[in-house]
């Protein structure tokens, strides 16, 4: 979902990529759909690279815009980043209880609830498309699973019947030479 969105230092806002090149990237504003050449000499961050410090780990950035999808039930946040910092502290501990005080700054949180407001804008968070998407990728697994299980059971079931089949066609031809024997002898 986030693969090729991009954050770019020194410039606001979010950026898709458009196309690669060997000196430059081309990228395209999420909010003005301008293109520009966006060079190596910049710092440019995926989102999907972005995660949220707390006491005990990090927190990639697509969970912390599900957090928020979820708590404004698929709305705008209520707080953006021109609120108070102490709107946006109390807020983004709402979100995240365990975010790490000495190492997100209000400046970072800021960041994080403008790019969810823009990727909302855009129609590029929708966790309930991704629900689905998952939901059909683990039914197609549980589908191909129990196919290579019916597979293993016909395998398993044609070696039994071959091994079974192999004593009984080995008994005839014993007998039918033992016949041949008995008469050649009378």
């Amino acid at each position: 979902m986030l693969k090729d969105i991009l954050s770019i230092s020194g410039h606001s806002g979010l950026f898709k990529l458009v196309a690669q090149s060997t000196k430059s990237i081309i990228v395209e504003s999420l909010e003005t759909h301008q293109k520009m050449p966006v060079y190596y000499t910049n710092k440019v961050s995926a989102l999907e690279d972005i995660a949220i410090f707390t006491e005990d780990e990090e927190i990639p950035l697509e969970q912390i815009f599900e957090k928020i999808y979820k708590m404004e039930n698929k709305q705008k946040s209520t707080v953006n980043e021109k609120s108070s910092n102490d709107e946006i502290k109390d807020y983004f501990g709402d979100i995240l209880p365990d975010y790490d005080k000495e190492r997100v700054y209000v400046s970072d949180m800021k960041k994080v609830l403008k790019w969810y407001n823009i990727l909302l804008s855009q129609n590029i968070l929708n966790f309930d498309e991704k629900k689905n998407e998952e939901k059909k990728a683990a039914k197609t697994d549980e589908k191909s699973e129990a196919k290579e299980e019916t597979k293993e059971l016909k395998k398993a079931s044609a070696k039994k019947t071959t091994k079974t089949a192999e004593p009984k066609s080995e008994a005839k031809p014993k007998k039918t030479a033992t016949k041949k024997a008995a008469k050649k002898d009378e």
